[in-house]
This record gives structure tokens, C-alpha cells and sequence, in this order.
């Protein structure tokens, strides 16, 4: 037997929280590969004297990088039941998210570096790593959920299992189905 609490509960847990601790499984992965990347850049580990291993040079390089592990992340985990066929329309949805995300992280690491002139290594991460990411991954996270990945899409992979679902709610037997949920 089901309490109406519990309904409340899984209902929020389906709908919401697993998207969000999926959605922060995946963000962890990309935040290690950007700020790895980031702060490896700056360091000049590649090489020294070039645009990328200035402050907004080594963010631009390693938040693209990390938006395409991203995108892979979301696309086959957290998201998988409403990834889209147009996979090249979802990149392209998801490219702008992301890039919206990025500007957000960079807004913040020009003001730091540029405008306020706190130019060190932690400051720049500390700008664009703490401020600019917590600030860019709720922007991110809604617009992944309601828009790249909604389940309004006509496109979406998602309609294929509505439709089966449908066909097995029409026409197996309802204690099948009693039984199957428990």
C-alpha cells in the first residue's frame, strides 16, 4: 500500500530529484575536467605567451571541452528518456544552454580579474569556479530540463516508451499491473 506522502515523495523523486543528482553526478565529472583544464592552462603546462593560457582564454578552452562531456553525460544518463532523435538539433539546444552558462562563469572572472583586479590563480577560481558555477548551473540545469530536454518535445526518444506504456495500460490486465508496480 501507497500513503499519499509517499506518492509525494516518489512523484518528486521521478520527476525532479533524480534528474538533479544525476545532473550533479555529471557536472562533477565536468567541473574536475574544466578545472583541471583551466588551471593547467594558466599554469602553462601547454606552453607559455598564448590566448589560452589567459584567464578568459583557459576558461573558454576548458569549459568547451567539459561541455561536451557534459552534453554526452546528459544526453545518455541523466536525460536518456528524453534525449531527442535530432541528436544535432539537442547538440546545437544544448550548445546555446551551455554557452549561456559559460558567459555567466566568464561575467564573473572578468569582473574578478579585469575589473576588481584580483588576478591570482585562486581568484580566478574562486571567480569562475565557485561564483560563476553555482550561478551558471542553475541557470544551466533549467533550461537542460524544461527546454533541450523537455518532455513537451515532439522529437524526443521519451514519446516511444509514452506510447508503449499507453498500449500496456490499455491492454493487460489490471492485476498484471497492480503487480508489476509492487
Amino acid at each position: 500500500m501507497s500513503t499519499p506522502a509517499g506518492n509525494v515523495l516518489a512523484r518528486l523523486w521521478h520527476g525532479l530529484l533524480a534528474y538533479a543528482v544525476k545532473f550533479g553526478v555529471v557536472g562533477l565529472i565536468g567541473l574536475v575536467i574544466d578545472v583541471t583544464l583551466f588551471n593547467l592552462l594558466r599554469l602553462g603546462v601547454f606552453g607559455d605567451d598564448h590566448w589560452a593560457q589567459s584567464a578568459i582564454g583557459a576558461k573558454t578552452v576548458s569549459t568547451s571541452v567539459a561541455i561536451l562531456c557534459n552534453w554526452l553525460g546528459n544526453r545518455y544518463w541523466t536525460f536518456r528518456r528524453h534525449r531527442r532523435r535530432n541528436y544535432l538539433r539537442e547538440f546545437a539546444e544544448y550548445v546555446i544552454v551551455s554557452l549561456g552558462g559559460m558567459a555567466i562563469a566568464l561575467g564573473c572572472l572578468w569582473v574578478s580579474h579585469h575589473l576588481l583586479g584580483f588576478t591570482s590563480i585562486l581568484a580566478d577560481n574562486i571567480a569562475t569556479n565557485v561564483v560563476g558555477l553555482a550561478l551558471g548551473t542553475a541557470f544551466r540545469f533549467l533550461l537542460y530540463r524544461f527546454w533541450v530536454y523537455g518532455h513537451h518535445r515532439a522529437d524526443g526518444l521519451s514519446n516511444l516508451a509514452r506510447v508503449e506504456e499507453a498500449q500496456r495500460a490499455l491492454f493487460e490486465e489490471p492485476e498484471r499491473r497492480a503487480a508489476a508496480d509492487d
